[in-house]
């Protein structure tokens, strides 16, 4: 060992000499082991590194580069460190593949000077080898769908017996929603503030049947009922008065024009169900069909929805209404109408907006603005709903209602803006 490295000090040579038996047993130490015990041949490992040297003979381009590979290092002054850091590197994978490699393309270049007549292909010749074989497609006749089914074909019956149920893509979103609320007040005869007892009832219904088919088209359908009474002892006329009555029905077809917008035809049909009356007055107020109204229109229609949000503005400006009050017992001057007219046509512009906002979890709201003129009168609308959900099953809900009508009789006194607050307590379920 001296003789080929006589510069090397002690601790050198000592560090050298152990290198040297540790690449011996990297190398060759199972080999060893396969002498010494022909059982440990199933316990050899095997290294892919080395296939270029058990495949036939072939020629690579690397033995070659890297025996005519000019080397810097060798011609200069030699780093004394150099072995150490060699062997401090040792177990590097990145160093352990490229010793393997140098290993092999020194073995392969001098079996090539040797026995170049071994040589059976080249690098070149290999990568342009396809790795699959290629077949002829075989051609099958094509058959009838209905032929699977037949047991008359030459190679015999597919099935004899087929279950088969076909579903179509069903495009309609139906949904609903109904809550019960009541309030109840109750003060004694003999209450120092005076005051007086009351019950209140409310219900409401809403229906949807939307159509999406997810491309163009969408038509929406609403149906909204609302009933609500309350009773006042100090009313000798009435036992309970309406407060709330409400049949409505909306149509919405669309067609998409843009990401957000589409060309929209809608149409309102709205109306009450029963009599109402004021307190401790026999004369009747309204009535189903009295008023009645029937509104079309054309325009666009803006919509957003997300898991918060659902919003649609409709911007009309060509819009038909009529109204229609069918009984005679009602006042129809205070519906906008001439006297003794049952009928009232309007051409003009509309705008309306619903809104439905999911706030947290617990709490939703839901607001509609309706706006139509004739460009002389004006009719505005705005409802707003907050829901306040305790459970799946129980809910408090403030509704607040404000109109404002500048063509309807009033008397002397009364402003034109019209307001109505309730507050409740009750039954809500979602479907």
């Amino acid at each position: 060992m001296i003789r080929f490295w006589p510069h090397l000090d002690e601790e050198q040579y000592m560090i050298r000499t152990d290198s040297v038996s540790e690449l011996y047993r990297y190398y060759f130490g199972n080999l060893d082991e396969l002498y010494r015990d022909e059982a440990s041949i199933m316990y050899t490992e095997s290294d892919p590194r080395y296939f270029r040297m058990f495949i036939p003979l072939t020629f690579y381009h690397s033995p070659s580069r890297e025996f005519f590979k000019l080397e810097l290092d060798t011609l200069l002054v030699k780093d004394p460190w150099k072995e150490r850091k060699e062997i401090l590197t040792y177990y590097d994978p990145f160093e352990i593949a490229a010793r393997k490699k140098r290993t092999s393309d020194q073995a392969l270049f001098a079996l090539y000077l040797d026995r170049a007549d071994l040589i059976v292909t080249t690098e070149d010749r290999i990568k342009r080898l396809r790795g699959f074989q290629e077949r002829p497609m075989e051609k099958r006749p094509k058959r009838n769908v209905i032929d699977l089914f037949r047991a008359d074909l030459p190679d015999g019956p597919r099935f004899t017996e087929v279950d088969m149920v076909i579903r179509k893509p069903n495009f309609w979103v139906r949904s609903g929603e109904f809550s019960v609320q009541m309030t109840q007040n109750y003060i004694s005869d003999n209450w120092y503030k005076g005051g007086e007892s009351n019950n209140a009832f409310t219900s409401y219904l809403k229906l949807n049947a939307n159509y999406n088919d997810k491309e163009k088209v969408q038509f929406d359908n609403m149906l909204e009922m609302k009933l609500g009474f309350n009773t006042l002892p100090s009313d000798t006329v009435h036992k309970y008065l309406i407060n709330s009555d409400l049949f409505r029905i909306t149509s919405k077809l669309g067609i998409q024009a843009a990401s957000h917008w589409y060309y929209t035809l809608s149409g309102e049909f709205n109306t009450q169900l029963f009599n109402s009356y004021k307190a401790n007055d026999p004369k009747l107020v309204s009535a189903i069909f009295a008023p009645a109204n029937l509104l079309f229109a054309i325009g666009m229609d803006y919509k957003l929805k997300n898991n918060k949000i659902d919003l649609s503005v409709i911007l009309s400006p060509g819009a038909y209404n009529i109204r229609y009050v069918g009984n005679s017992k009602v006042d129809e001057t205070k519906f906008g109408l001439e006297e003794g007219k049952k009928f009232l046509h309007d051409i003009g512009s509309k705008f309306q907006t619903t809104l439905t906002w999911k706030i947290i979890s617990s709490i939703r709201y839901e607001t509609r603005i309706y706006y139509f003129t004739n460009y002389e009168k004006i009719e505005t609308e705005w409802e707003n709903t907050f829901d306040f959900a305790l459970n799946k099953y129980l809910s408090t809900k403030l509704f607040v209602h404000t109109r404002f009508y500048d063509d309807i009789a009033r008397k002397e006194g009364q402003g034109r803006v019209e307001v109505k607050e309730l507050l409740s307590f009750g039954i809500s379920y979602k479907w």
